[in-house]
C-alpha cells in the first residue's frame, strides 16, 4: 500500500494513538494540566494547538476572565427551564457554539444539571430546575446544539453540588436512593441524550470522597455503567489529592 492510501485509511484514533505514543509520561500529564486560567498546553511534536476553555453557560466569556471580546449575554438557564422548550434550549447551544468559534474556544463550560435544592444558591441561575428530568432533557438539547457545530460542551458539576455554603470543602452526606434518583439523574438523562465531550467534577466531597478522585462515581457509574468515555476534568482549583511531578515520577 503506497504512503497516500494509507494514510487515507487511517481513522482519527489511529492518528492519536501513534502521536501518544510517540510521547513520555512527563508530556503526557503535562498536556492534562493547565497552561493558562482557561487553556491546556500544546505540544509542536505532535501537531497539537494548545486547547481553549471557556465560562459558560449562559455566554460564551473567551480565555479572559475579564474584559476581552464583546459577546451575547443569552437568558440563564432558570429562564430557558421555563418555558419546557427543548427546541429553545438546542438553539440557544447553536448560538453559542458561534460565540464560539468567534473567539477560538474548543470547549463551553456548561450546561449546569445542579438542581434548585434552596433559593440561596448563588449559583441557581446556571442551573435549569429542581426537577432532574426537566434539567437532564434541557442539557440534552443544549449540548447537541453546541456540538452539532463543533465546540464541546461541558456539564457540570458531577455530582451533589447544589450547596453555596462551603462548596469549595463541603462534604455532602447523601444516601444511594437520593444520589441516584435526584443528584445523578439529570447527568444520566443529558449523557445519553447529548453525548457531551467533557464532564466537570465538583468541589465538593461526596460521602467522604472528594469528587474529582471518587472512583465508585467516576470509574463504576461514569465511565463503566453509563460507558461514557469523554474527558473528565476537575473544577477550578478542585483537584484535593496531588504530589508534586518530582515526587510521582521517582
Amino acid at each position: 500500500m503506497s504512503e497516500g492510501n494509507e494514510a487515507a485509511t487511517r481513522t482519527v484514533e489511529d492518528v492519536i494513538d501513534r502521536a501518544v505514543r510517540e510521547l513520555d509520561l512527563e508530556v503526557k500529564v503535562e498536556l492534562l494540566t493547565g497552561a493558562a486560567a482557561f487553556s491546556l498546553h500544546g505540544n509542536d511534536v505532535i501537531g497539537l494547538r494548545p486547547m481553549i476553555f471557556s465560562d459558560g453557560p449562559t455566554g460564551v466569556r473567551g480565555s479572559e476572565f475579564v474584559g476581552g471580546k464583546k459577546v451575547a449575554l443569552f437568558p440563564n438557564a432558570t429562564l430557558l427551564a421555563q418555558a419546557w422548550d427543548e427546541t429553545a434550549a438546542e438553539r440557544v447551544g447553536e448560538m453559542l457554539a458561534g460565540e464560539g468559534h468567534s473567539q477560538d474556544v474548543d470547549v463551553v463550560l456548561g450546561p449546569t444539571v445542579n438542581l434548585h435544592r434552596s433559593a440561596l444558591g448563588g449559583r441557581l441561575f446556571e442551573a435549569y430546575a429542581e426537577d432532574p428530568l426537566l434539567s437532564g432533557r434541557l442539557a440534552a438539547s443544549y449540548i447537541r446544539g453546541i456540538q452539532r457545530y463543533g465546540i464541546g460542551a461541558c456539564v457540570k458539576h458531577y455530582v451533589a453540588n447544589e450547596s453555596e455554603t462551603e462548596r469549595h470543602t463541603v462534604d455532602v452526606r447523601v444516601g444511594q436512593a437520593a444520589l441516584r434518583e435526584l443528584y445523578l439523574l439529570p447527568f444520566e438523562i443529558c449523557l445519553a441524550g447529548g453525548h457531551p465531550w467533557t464532564i466537570m467534577a465538583a468541589y465538593n466531597n461526596v460521602n467522604g470522597v472528594a469528587a474529582t478522585e471518587h472512583d465508585e462515581l467516576n470509574n463504576g457509574v461514569l465511565k463503566s455503567e453509563w460507558g461514557w468515555d469523554g474527558l473528565l476534568m476537575s473544577d477550578w482549583g478542585a483537584t484535593k489529592n496531588r504530589r508534586s511531578r518530582r515526587q510521582r515520577w521517582t
